[in-house]
């Protein structure tokens, strides 16, 4: 059975136990938040493979540490909390959450997003490359590639460029592009995308590669 170090970041000791105890039977190696004046320093420490986190917390919000989390990380997070408003699935998303699951959460859908997660992000640390037109993605490194020298990628752009590199030579709707990011695109803000694309192509053009994604007009992205 795996072995994968999963960090629980919540506050109620009975959810805490239950997913202690869930994810103790299901093979992985579950771990707990003890100083929750310090959050972000124990994950450094504890260094998991997924998170699971609590959106109301004691002295931090789920929220800000998923950001400050990200500024060093690209772990799977997942948020498991009593919030369940439109906006607060949103702010998830934006901040870099890779899922949203409400209390009382179903455990077999849990166990699911955890084992989807980790196998596309211990898939990713293989160190697969995607290539195209002498454009080359690194997965694993989260970077792009072309003329000798490469730009680093947010989890965000990477999926992107995962996404149209995947699907290579076709027209890539906006619809579809954002349903892969974030499984749900009535909460996102369709500008969202728009701002990643402009950002992505600021760094292949700071690498030498100028219209390498092609937009369609009222039919989405290509490259």
């Amino acid at each position: 059975m795996n072995k994968y170090c999963i960090m629980i970041v919540e506050d109620d000791l009975v959810i805490r136990n239950e997913l202690l105890t869930l994810l103790g039977g299901n093979g992985y190696k579950g771990v707990i938040a003890e100083d929750y004046t310090n959050i972000v320093e124990e994950i450094k420490e504890k260094n998991p493979q997924l998170l699971l986190l609590d959106i109301k917390l004691p002295k931090e919000s789920g929220f800000s540490i998923c950001s400050k989390v990200r500024m060093f990380s690209n772990i799977p997070i997942i948020f498991v909390t009593s919030c369940n408003t439109d906006m607060d699935e949103l702010n998830s998303i934006m901040l870099g959450g890779d899922a949203f699951i409400t209390k009382p959460y179903n455990t077999a859908i849990l166990l699911a997003k955890i084992s989807s997660l980790l196998k596309r992000t211990n898939s990713a640390e293989q160190g697969e490359v995607l290539e195209w037109e002498n454009v080359i993605l690194h997965l694993g490194s989260s970077r792009i590639e072309a003329n000798n020298k490469q730009m680093d990628l947010t989890k965000n752009e990477l999926k992107i460029m995962y996404f149209l590199f995947s699907h290579a030579g076709t027209i890539c709707s906006r619809n579809s592009i954002i349903d892969y990011l974030w499984d749900n695109q009535l909460y996102v803000d369709d500008n969202v995308l728009s701002v990643n694309i402009n950002r992505i192509r600021d760094k292949l053009s700071a690498i030498e590669v100028v219209d390498f994604i092609k937009t369609k007009h009222r039919q989405g992205y290509m490259i």
